[in-house]
């Protein structure tokens, strides 16, 4: 009932949160676009708490929910707050459905996951961020930017991981974005950043950002970690999701693997394959490393890379014996995810981390949709799962 009227919910929560608590204001984006990113996302974990109160993972994904909260300078009292303000955008979009039963269960929800957000945040030994300078700025065209940073203190991750991003240029705004490259020993970390219109994040990461600057970097996070199972491999990837699999592949490149690998890059056009000249060394001196390149023919749509893909992967084969690592914009993946399923893929050896779909639950324009279009064709709940930090960010700033 609640999410029927979700536009409702989340403005009569933030209106009710800083009503009562101004000081908060300043902890949130100051747009009011990044609001509503910020909104979706807030809404996004508790819709996400709600549907799993009895799976097991629940309590370890608020601890880490509430260590990463850190970052946003979120204390004890902000629980209560928000807390309050909770309760009152349910009771205040419910309706009479509203009932003391109703009002005392999410008041016993709402404390389990502040009283496990807020343990999570005391035991975390890590820094909040980690800040980090910007020592490389390198552009491909217009819109992509690879960014090499040094944190001020060692940042531990593994390839296929990524980070939540934060810019003195944006304040309180936080994206994330891949880390394009396996531990080095001088402790640098490469991220992969595509601008995308009206984003002013990746805009100013892409367009602005200077050697010099300092950014600041959040946990790293993400499933997109290789598995040595001596199973052959597929590695995927799509524009400047191509970051986490450069990661994996420089790992492997160190530490090569007892299988087969083949390496499949998907670009709009070929001045969107960024990295080809590296891969292609890759390529030269792995003898376990096979390369396929796909783009779309001059002249035609870039949905044909997408085509092509598909008659590629189903040439491979032998799909229900290996493992396959994709990573690109959130159609592509969930696109890719079922075509596999259909070639005889393993659900469980088809590795991606977590990433919305764009569109779902609004009319066009991208304006959510009113309560006849709901009602006459009712969408699939757009909250998505933040999984802990925001998921990547491909297209979607």
């Amino acid at each position: 009932m609640v999410e029927r009227r979700a536009e409702h919910a989340a403005k009569f929560f933030y209106s009710h949160l800083f009503w009562h608590n101004p000081g908060i204001r300043e902890l949130f984006p100051a747009s009011s676009e990044d609001m509503e990113r910020q909104r979706d996302r807030v809404f996004a974990a508790l819709t996400h708490v709600i549907a799993h109160l009895d799976d097991e993972s629940l309590l370890p994904y608020l601890r880490d929910l509430g260590r990463d909260h850190r970052k946003f300078l979120a204390r004890p009292e902000h629980y209560v707050a928000v807390g309050s303000s909770l309760l009152a955008a349910l009771a205040a979009t419910s309706g009479e459905a509203w009932t003391p039963q109703v009002e005392k269960a999410w008041t016993e929800a709402y404390q389990m996951i502040a009283d496990t957000m807020t343990a999570g945040a005391e035991a975390s030994e890590d820094p909040p961020w980690w800040d980090a300078e910007v020592v490389r700025h390198l552009r491909y065209g217009q819109d992509i930017g690879v960014l090499t940073l040094r944190p001020h203190a060692p940042f531990p991750y593994v390839p296929g991981q990524y980070t939540s991003v934060c810019s003195e240029r944006v304040p309180a705004t936080w994206r994330t974005y891949s880390l394009g490259n396996a531990p080095r020993p001088d402790g640098t970390v490469d991220l992969h950043v595509s601008r995308i219109d009206q984003g002013r994040l990746s805009t100013a990461l892409v367009s602005e950002t200077l050697p010099g600057e300092v950014l600041r970097l959040g946990a790293a996070g993400g499933q997109l970690t290789f598995r040595r199972a001596g199973r052959p491999v597929s590695l995927i990837a799509a524009g400047t999701g191509w970051a986490p699999i450069r990661a994996m592949l420089e790992d492997l490149a160190e530490h090569p693997p007892d299988q087969d690998v083949r390496l499949f890059v998907v670009a709009r056009d070929g001045a969107h394959l960024y990295d080809r000249p590296l891969i292609d060394t890759y390529a030269a001196s792995c003898r376990w490393l096979g390369v396929t390149y796909i783009t779309p023919a001059p002249g035609r749509h870039r949905d044909q890379a997408t085509d092509r893909l598909a008659t590629a992967l189903g040439h491979r084969g032998l799909w229900p014996d290996q493992d396959v690592y994709l990573s690109g914009p959130p159609q592509f993946v969930e696109e890719t995810v079922h075509l596999l399923q259909e070639l005889g893929a393993s659900p469980g050896r088809l590795f991606h981390d977590s990433v919305p779909a764009a569109g779902k639950g609004q009319g066009p324009g991208g304006r959510p949709l009113g309560f006849g279009e709901w009602f006459l064709d009712r969408p699939s709940p757009h909250w998505h799962d933040p999984a802990a930090r925001a998921p990547r960010e491909y297209g979607n700033d």
